[in-house]
């Protein structure tokens, strides 16, 4: 057996927000775990789950502060499990996920203008096919650092569908697609690397972001702090 805690949040209750320790068996996972608390423990435990199986990503949670699905991860001795960042929580490890999906709305990120006489090919085709498996857990979003200083920031989730749909041939409008990640978007993030090191699905929104630096480049934009350097190196 091990010990493990859970940060849990309820509106109604004093303090609303706790963290309770509880010994589960070693070697199960951690969504199996979860389910033999309510079950056999605290039936108002509450958290995320569907496929059990690394397919649907609504299982999604913090372990020891990186993102990691419930169903896949086993527990070690002292894990701290805590919801994810950036949406309010609603009920123990339950959080609104609206915020992330509206920014996918904000930066336009889907097939909006098809061109109904593009063919794509399968080179085209296996260079989105990464971005195409995204299962919406909403890890990236979650470990991004920006957020925490830039709510307004689009974040990863939202900007490698984004290229998802730059680089695909039918979409007639991909300049419309750049224009539109401008402002809290394409140059703010600090390509640390935090939203590819906890995809599961092995999707790099480092290397999409960078793309897309690249791609506005080409288009007329240029990375606003570049004027900042400019200026700093001329009053030096």
């Amino acid at each position: 057996m091990i010990t493990i805690q859970i940060r849990r949040f309820h509106a109604n209750r004093q303090p609303p927000e706790v963290v309770q320790a509880w010994e589960v068996e070693e070697g199960k996972t951690l969504l199996e775990v979860l389910g033999a608390i309510k079950n056999e423990k605290d039936p108002t435990l509450t958290f995320r789950s569907g496929c059990r199986s690394s397919v649907c990503g609504s299982c999604a949670v913090r372990v020891n502060g990186r993102e990691v699905l419930a169903c896949a991860y086993k527990p070690k001795e002292g894990d701290l499990v805590e919801p994810l960042r950036y949406g309010e929580v609603i009920k123990d490890l339950v959080t609104d996920q609206a915020p992330a999906f509206e920014t996918l709305q904000r930066a336009g990120a889907w097939l909006e203008k098809a061109d109904p006489e593009a063919v794509v090919t399968p080179e085209e085709e296996k260079r989105t096919e990464a971005q195409s498996d995204c299962i919406l857990c909403h890890s990236c979003y979650s470990a991004c650092p920006v957020l925490e200083t830039n709510p307004a920031f689009l974040g990863p989730f939202a900007l490698t569908r984004d290229w998802r749909y730059v680089a695909d041939p039918r979409e007639a409008d991909p300049k419309g697609k750049i224009d539109a990640i401008q402002r809290d978007g394409v140059w703010d993030c600090t390509l640390c690397g935090e939203c590819t090191a906890v995809c599961p699905q092995g999707i790099d929104p480092k290397n999409d972001i960078l793309m897309l630096r690249t791609r506005s480049i080409q288009m007329g934009h240029m990375d606003p702090n570049m004027g900042s350097f400019g200026s700093f190196g001329l009053d030096f």
